[in-house]
């Protein structure tokens, strides 16, 4: 049910794909600018609309537009939270992105989703942490919720594929 991969997101076949943005929706770091420059217009357009209407996304939550050029049927946009130290309620809020992104697919009909490492990069979580918190939160919501198939993490670098991988082992 929890798959693991290294490497591109946009190349991932999902129902699904997570992109790692931020409460503009707009800006972001690496996985943010390759999900717009992959998936085209289409998700910008959509992207533009969700600000017209609520104003962005606010940490923690996610939310869900067409993946335009993709070949995933949607994007479901988080935004996890930068690393302060860890006594501002980071913990809570990327656990919170990862079970957005969730409940947000099941209401979706998706059965397959794809997550990139959610706050590990221009946001500074460290990555043993975010990967224990994205490994429980997951794990954790599928054992309450079976509709969906599977889950993937996709990880653009050998460090972050490799924590997950010790993760996964046990």
């Amino acid at each position: 049910m929890i798959e693991l991969l290294q490497g591109d997101i946009t190349n991932v076949y999902a129902d699904a794909i997570v992109n790692a943005t931020n409460t503009s929706l707009l800006g972001g770091g690496d996985v943010n600018r390759a999900i717009h420059r992959a998936g085209g217009k289409a998700i910008v357009e959509e992207c533009f609309r969700i600000r017209r209407e609520q104003g962005g996304c606010n940490v923690g939550r996610a939310v869900i537009t067409t993946a335009g050029n993709l070949p995933a049927k949607f994007v479901i946009h988080t935004v996890g939270p930068y690393w302060n130290g860890g006594i501002h309620g980071e913990v809570r809020l990327l656990s919170s992105a990862y079970k957005s992104c969730l409940t947000l697919a099941v209401h979706n009909g998706v059965k397959t989703i794809a997550f990139p490492n959610i706050s590990t990069g221009v946001y500074g979580f460290p990555k043993q942490e975010a990967a224990e918190i994205a490994f429980h939160s997951v794990s954790d919501f599928l054992i309450k919720e079976n509709d969906l198939e599977k889950v993937i993490f996709v990880c653009l670098d050998a460090e972050n594929y490799n924590i997950y991988y010790s993760l996964l082992k046990l």
